[in-house]
């Protein structure tokens, strides 16, 4: 790799995430040399704006990758599957926003303001956790190094722009028709593979992706086992309850947690204050606290509602929201590559 600039590929390129990774390449001042779009063969010939100019979309093929230092990966678990280890072959270091390789033990599992050390295990892969877990994670980060976490009980508000842009025009398609009394469309949530679809507007899911066995959603267990990766802990209990609403933009979290030491609400929230990449708004008595309306378009997460358990002395409540498009993937991606050039230097 170059010590100053790199060259970029970006799969999905032209997909919600896709997009944002390119704005936020271009926001964040990242040192490319190249961008290279990649996508699908139906989206071959479109362009993307980049630094004030249009640049191609190319076929994500493995030869798309010849030359490539870093390749931003946000297609689906199956593309991941398919090509990630062809870019690593041609030397890229990729950075994937699928579920294809977060839980093999040979890929580390980042958020760099939780685990950075952990970038440095990898061998060619570098897993994007789930937009839920980041957010939560770097809520729990202070929490967990100053007081420990026995238990993590947490229910989940995800926007619709989660399961693709697709849904997310479907919402307004179905809004739209709702109001105006016409038949609503039913065809992508809560998964498009599925037998059954549900209307969201004026309506909420509680299904975000297919069940597994133990009647949790795969959504929750990537939950429950990717907080366990990204801590180095098997020990913390984690249960999750995943939810759709008719939001467009960012994930909203009801999380409980069970310290495993006693602590000073003033301190937790002095703590959550001074962790990286959050920012606490949390004054019930003036109504301030986070909505993912205001917080859209931020790459930070937001913490409000923080307060005591009534119940558990070591219980504590928090209320998060971050931008799932944002943190939730392309940012994150983004802080993991930043992380890794510097780890180089």
């Amino acid at each position: 790799m170059s010590d100053n600039e790199y060259r970029v590929a970006v799969v999905g390129a032209t997909g919600a995430v896709g997009e944002q990774m390119i704005k936020y390449l271009e926001q964040r001042n990242f040192p490319v040399k190249e961008l290279r779009p990649l996508a699908s063969k139906r989206s071959t010939g479109k362009t993307v704006m980049f630094q004030g100019r249009e640049v191609k979309v190319q076929e994500t093929t493995p030869d798309a990758f010849e030359g490539i230092d870093i390749a931003l990966f946000s297609a689906g678990g199956s593309v991941s599957k398919a090509i990630a280890k062809e870019a690593v072959a041609r030397g890229a270091l990729v950075i994937d926003n699928s579920n294809a390789f977060r839980m093999d033990p040979e890929v580390p599992l980042v958020v760099p303001e939780v685990n950075p050390e952990a970038i440095a295990q990898n061998k060619g892969i570098i897993a994007n956790p789930n937009c839920s877990t980041i957010q939560m994670v770097v809520a729990l980060k202070p929490l967990y190094d100053q007081f420990g976490i026995e238990r993590i009980i947490v229910s989940t508000y995800q926007a619709v722009s989660g399961a693709g842009m697709n849904a997310s025009k479907e919402l307004d398609a179905q809004t739209q028709a709702f109001i105006s009394g016409d038949q609503v469309p039913t065809q992508i949530l809560p998964v498009g593979s599925l037998d059954n679809h549900y209307q969201l507007a004026f309506n909420v899911i509680p299904q975000v992706d297919v069940g597994q066995e133990n009647g949790f959603t795969l959504e929750e267990m990537k939950m429950v086992r990717e907080t366990k990766k990204i801590f180095n802990d098997d020990q913390i209990g984690v249960t999750a309850t995943c939810v759709r609403v008719p939001v467009q933009r960012g994930h909203s979290e009801s999380v409980y947690v069970e310290l495993k030491q006693d602590y000073q609400l003033e301190e937790v929230k002095d703590l959550l204050a001074k962790q990286p990449g959050v920012i606490v708004q949390d004054d019930i008595e003036q109504q301030i606290y986070p909505m993912p309306l205001e917080t859209a378009d931020r790459p930070e997460v937001f913490i409000g509602r923080i307060r005591r358990d009534l119940t558990h002395d070591r219980g504590l409540n928090l209320w998060v929201v971050s931008d799932n498009l944002l943190k939730g993937a392309a940012t994150n991606a983004i802080q993991i590559a930043e992380a890794y050039i510097a780890s180089k230097r």
